[in-house]
């Protein structure tokens, strides 16, 4: 396959940056869009240029660093991660586009890559339940209902990609920050941090400055992992049961 490739260069955080063309030959059908990008990058090394820097880990569809948007799209044009998804997708001679992730809250740090660190602090504000030390307790110590089991497992299947921010025309984290906060909501062990978890989360959120949710839907239906729309709803109704019982944001 012979592609055009038409990629967002920005040499760093406070330099403008702009959408560089390359010519790429010799494209296999079975190589995955970041082994296509490796490939380019082989060639600009060869030619004495600077390789495309983008974000990976794991190239499995778990970690979800590889987020950039391909043709408009986050993750591109299937419902899968960018490193999970094969150049058998395009056309021998097609133009693609690829650029950063694009949102207020997720700077660009160089070329393809962000700072989620956004993602991170609204976790650190709340995402996690609180534990005595001491050794594990006995298995299946704490009963969990089957329904309230496959709703918690359903949330925690959110990679943090950045998708549903970069897909929502405002900006929202909405998807994301309600995806960890049902999955411990759901769970026993996330109750005695219930109501100031959600608060302290969707402070976090807002501070961070991501755009207010309007429900376009666009988040999910841009999740590699198919986190449900109605999970926001089910946040927002954490939310108004903390403030109806008296929560406070902060300890």
């Amino acid at each position: 396959m012979r592609l055009t490739l038409n990629i967002w260069r920005q040499p760093d955080a406070a330099s403008p940056g702009g959408m560089h063309t390359y010519e790429l030959d010799g494209v296999s059908p079975e190589m995955s869009f970041l082994e296509m990008l490796d490939t380019l990058n082989e060639e600009l090394t060869r030619r004495g240029e600077e390789p495309v820097a983008f974000d990976h880990d794991c190239r499995e569809g778990i970690c979800g660093a590889c987020g950039m948007v391909i043709n408009g799209q986050a993750h591109g044009p299937e419902r899968t991660t960018a490193c999970q998804l094969h150049m058998r997708h395009f056309s021998d001679g097609e133009t693609i586009d690829v650029e950063p992730w694009r949102a207020a809250a997720f700077p660009v740090v160089k070329d393809l890559v962000v700072d989620r660190g956004a993602f991170d602090r609204v976790v650190g504000a709340g995402g996690y339940i609180t534990v005595p030390t001491g050794s594990a307790p006995d298995a299946h110590a704490t009963p969990v209902p089957k329904p309230a089991a496959e709703t918690a497992f359903e949330h925690a299947e959110c990679i943090g990609c950045g998708a549903c921010v970069a897909a929502c025309p405002n900006g929202s984290a909405m998807l994301f920050t309600s995806a960890k906060v049902n999955h411990l909501a759901a769970l026993p062990q996330g109750a005695p941090e219930r109501e100031s978890r959600v608060l302290r989360m969707v402070e976090q959120m807002d501070e961070e400055g991501f755009g207010g949710c309007t429900l376009t839907g666009e988040c999910a239906t841009a999740c590699p992992k198919g986190i449900p729309l109605f999970s926001i709803s089910s946040m927002n109704r954490e939310y108004l049961r903390a403030v109806r019982k008296g929560g406070e944001a902060t300890d």
